[in-house]
């Protein structure tokens, strides 16, 4: 009987054989320590259209990743001016538009899973408005004036009519984004200019719908000219479109000119409508629209204003120095200020004490570990670019 007793107890001991301290671990605890533990900063961001926006994906815990993707929300394609770094973890969008708006993915896999983390972007921009019908816009007397307005922007605009010259006819009412007026029977009075505005923090637009009322006895009356464009701001090569209407019997003749410039090379003017192609900063101006008939002449006048993005260039676009010597490389850009530099170093860190000052980076004391190729990012409102420096460092 003893001796059945003592071999049984053998057996169990050499059956647990192992670590007797260890605790145990489940194999749901085990994997769970080794999927990689991902975490995006920052976790949102607002930027305005036009400005630049990073996000960097990094692993928090578990094993490390073997590779790192970024996916947009509902796993749409990412836009054509998303940038994402040599080793995958950083998600650059050098100048941010509305398409960008939305939730970005930092997926990360390794042998033992994957996981996941995310982030929001949102992109503010200025309204862009449209109005129904368009202008010009015809009806008889007696019938009925309806215009409608909707507009587009971040925030979400507010939306308002009002007639040029400050006159009010007929009700309107107005929601968020929403606009519309109405004149039950419209009297020949009630013709004339009718502008909608839109306005959210990035901006204010507005559109002018040019209203004529038919009918009854036309008296010789002088022109009344206007410009369905509000004053504007444009982005070099962008084009520009600027629509004149004039009221008044006979139908006014309709001529543009530049307040002290001839008009742009490239204009072309068909019905009232000037168009201005690939425009620089020389076409910035104030353009008339001239109006005449046998009863007189009027006139109108917008502002045009061309901004021009950043254009950067390194200065030297290589550097070769000795270990302990100063790094300095500069960074121009030409563009419309105020432009903004951000030194980053590519597929790595910047050195600890490097200092970057308006263009500037500097490194006082060069190591071997310094050498590699460094990134300037000038940027403004309109828009950013790029340029590149390599740096060799010399053993003393």
């Amino acid at each position: 009987m003893g001796v059945h007793t003592a071999l049984i107890l053998c057996s169990f001991f050499l059956a647990g054989s192992g670590d007797p301290l260890a605790p145990p671990q489940s194999a749901g605890t085990q994997t769970g320590e080794q999927t990689p533990v991902l975490t995006v900063e920052p976790r949102s961001a607002v930027v305005r259209q036009g400005a630049p926006v990073s996000f960097r994906c990094s692993a928090q815990g578990g094993a490390a990743p073997a590779s790192l993707e970024w996916k947009k929300n509902n796993n749409q394609a990412l836009l054509d001016n998303v940038k994402i770094g040599p080793d995958g973890s950083v998600l650059t969008i050098a100048s941010a538009r509305p398409g960008n708006h939305g939730t970005y993915r930092c997926v990360g896999t390794n042998a033992h899973g994957k996981s996941q983390s995310s982030a929001s972007l949102t992109v503010h921009y200025s309204p862009k408005v449209q109005a129904t019908p368009k202008s010009p816009a015809r009806v008889r007397i007696g019938e009925t004036i309806n215009l409608e307005c909707h507009a587009t922007g971040r925030p979400r605009p507010t939306v308002t009519w009002h007639r040029e010259g400050g006159a009010k006819t007929g009700t309107s009412s107005s929601t968020e984004a929403k606009a519309t007026v109405q004149v039950q029977a419209a009297r020949s009075e009630d013709a004339g200019v009718y502008v909608c505005k839109a306005e959210n923090s990035e901006g204010t637009v507005e559109l002018k719908v040019q209203v004529t009322v038919e009918g009854g006895s036309q008296a010789p009356t002088p022109p009344r000219a206007s410009i369905l464009q509000a004053d504007m701001v444009k982005v070099e090569g962008d084009s520009v479109t600027l629509q004149c209407q004039a009221t008044g019997y006979p139908t006014p003749t309709i001529a543009w000119s530049k307040l002290r410039a001839p008009l742009p090379w490239q204009h072309k003017v068909t019905d009232g409508t000037l168009v201005l192609q690939n425009v620089g900063r020389q076409d910035s101006g104030q353009y008339i629209c001239n109006a005449t008939n046998a009863a007189g002449f009027d006139e109108s006048t917008v502002q045009v204003e061309v901004e021009t993005p950043p254009y950067a260039t390194c200065i030297p676009e290589q550097v070769r120095v000795q270990a302990g010597e100063a790094i300095r490389l500069q960074c121009l850009a030409h563009g419309t200020p105020p432009v903004r530099f951000q030194w980053t170093r590519v597929g790595g860190n910047l050195p600890p004490r490097a200092q970057s000052t308006d263009g500037l980076l500097l490194i006082s004391q060069a190591r071997p570990a310094h050498a590699g190729t460094y990134k300037c990012v000038a940027s403004n409102k309109w828009g950013s670019s790029q340029a590149l420096a390599k740096v060799t460092v010399r053993s003393a």
